[in-house]
């Protein structure tokens, strides 16, 4: 009986040991099994939106991108705003920055030749076009071949070109940053290859795609879906490229307005993605970092159509009552030496806002500030929807296209026809005059000035005429007196 309970008990570890051999895998699998895509996409898709905070403004959507924004160009104002300041490798859309510093320091002619660490110094699996050392292309090519083909090798070469070297080209670009209003970006190298120092925020790539949208050059060559570079005796090779960025019109996930765009993938980075798209006179910029693909591409549709459908931009002087003078009478004339003439001071006509669309201008806060140093406004109004910056305008002294002439000054006869090929409206059949306003003021100050000396030294001279004449005829009549009383006494 012991022998059976023995081999009892034997059988019974046997089987519980060959089950928990069977289940091990099982556990440990499930313990450490990667989350799947559809579980990264959800849990980015939870991360609040800060923008859909603010009281009264359009709620934004739902992205599956860790960090985004929408800029409107033309203003800066930030419709919609996810983790927009947080740090992220911005992979090849650092080649913005690249291609901006370039247009700004270079002609388009310019030679830009390829050094033996610029072609060798990248990865060689990493995106590029085949350049060798001591090719030649001008800098117009190589920046087609940064934007649409995110060529790393080309982005070296403009940066010697530029610079002399990468260090000192990524300090250029570190300062550009700085000046376009960027808070978190460092950058070490002119492609954005991995570098743990190497970092921006979807904010301040924003920022930059702003200014790089300002640059027609920069606009037209960013634009383009397709380019051919042609065989020279500084470089034997003809090739295509093709724009990287899927949603140009015609590409597979086209939105009908781009405009242009840069793409950006590394391991680490994942998949980022700077777009710019106009539509109903708004001029957005998407910015998308860490998606996941396809996800770079419908999380910026998805934020083009929110911000078209909900958000108006309008003309400031057009709707602004509040302090807009050149409604006021104050000194404007129907006639005299004035002439026909106009406010002094004017809202300038390039301010705009951008609100929502159910929202009124009326609405706006707004707030005047002064600048002593800007020589071209006398003061700028900024507007707010709550708490959220939404436009601002300049306080501009009127201007005209007609001459300025200053009250004794000579013109000659030979700077006149110099200066008269265009007729001006104004000096010709409108009646409409324009003096320097201030010289005039002062001339007139003068003049009063010295009217009142003059009468008050005619005064002073009739008085002292008079009170003299008088003097001397009481005199005259004392002594008439006097020598009338002898004239009773008979010597």
């Amino acid at each position: 009986m012991g022998k059976t309970i023995l081999k009892k008990i034997i059988t019974l570890f046997t089987a519980t040991v060959m089950l928990l051999s069977a289940s091990l895998p099982l556990f440990s699998s499930a313990v450490h099994a990667e989350p799947t895509r559809d579980d990264i996409n959800a849990a980015r898709m939870a991360i609040p939106i800060s923008t859909n905070s603010i009281p009264g403004w359009p709620q934004g959507p739902a992205t599956a991108s860790e960090s985004a924004v929408l800029m409107e160009a033309d203003t800066g104002v930030i419709l919609y705003g996810k983790n927009m300041d947080t740090d992220r490798f911005p992979a090849s859309t650092t080649k913005i920055m690249t291609c901006l510093l370039a247009a700004e320091n270079s002609s388009m002619d310019e030679m830009v030749s390829f050094s033996k660490e610029a072609v060798f110094g990248i990865d060689r699996g990493s995106s590029n076009v085949g350049m060798d050392v001591g090719q030649e292309i001008t800098m117009e090519e190589a920046i087609y071949c940064v934007m649409l083909a995110s060529a790393n090798e080309v982005a070296v070469a403009i940066a010697e070109h530029i610079a002399g070297s990468v260090e000192e080209f990524s300090k250029m670009m570190n300062e550009r940053a700085r000046e376009l209003g960027c808070t978190n970006t460092h950058f070490v190298n002119p492609n954005g290859l991995p570098d743990d120092e190497h970092i921006t925020t979807a904010h301040d790539l924003a920022l930059m795609a702003r200014e790089f949208n300002k640059n027609e050059t920069l606009r037209r060559i960013a634009g383009t879906r397709i380019y051919d570079i042609v065989a020279t005796d500084k470089q034997p090779d003809s090739f295509t490229m093709t724009n990287h960025n899927k949603l140009y019109p015609g590409n597979s996930l086209g939105y009908d307005y781009t405009t242009w765009g840069k793409t950006g993938y590394t391991n680490v980075a994942r998949e980022t993605l700077v777009t710019c798209a106009e539509k109903d006179g708004l001029n957005l910029i998407c910015v998308v970092m860490k998606a996941e693909p396809p996800c770079q591409y419908t999380d910026t549709v998805s934020l083009f159509d929110y911000g078209f459908q909900n958000f108006v931009k309008l003309n400031i002087a057009e709707n602004e009552t509040r302090y807009n003078l050149d409604s006021a009478d104050f000194f404007n004339t129907d006639s005299g030496v004035f002439g026909n003439t106009k406010s002094l001071v004017s809202l300038s006509g390039d301010g705009y806002v951008v609100i929502p669309k159910n929202a009124e201008f009326s609405e706006l806060e707004s707030e005047v500030s002064y600048d002593e140093k800007n020589d071209h406004a006398l003061a700028k109004i900024s507007y707010k929807f709550g708490d959220i910056p939404v436009g601002e305008t300049d306080v501009l002294l009127s201007e005209s296209d007609v001459k300025t002439y200053i009250f004794g000054e000579t013109v000659s006869e030979d700077k006149v026809e110099e200066e008269e090929p265009e007729k001006t409206p104004g000096f010709g059949g409108d009646g409409t005059i324009f003096l320097d306003i201030h010289r005039v003021l002062l001339i007139a100050g003068i003049s009063a000035g010295g009217l009142l000396i003059v009468l008050l030294l005619i005064m002073f001279i009739k008085n002292y005429f008079f009170s003299s004449r008088r003097r001397r005829r009481k005199i005259r009549k004392k002594h008439r007196r006097y020598f009338s009383e002898f004239d009773d006494f008979d010597f």
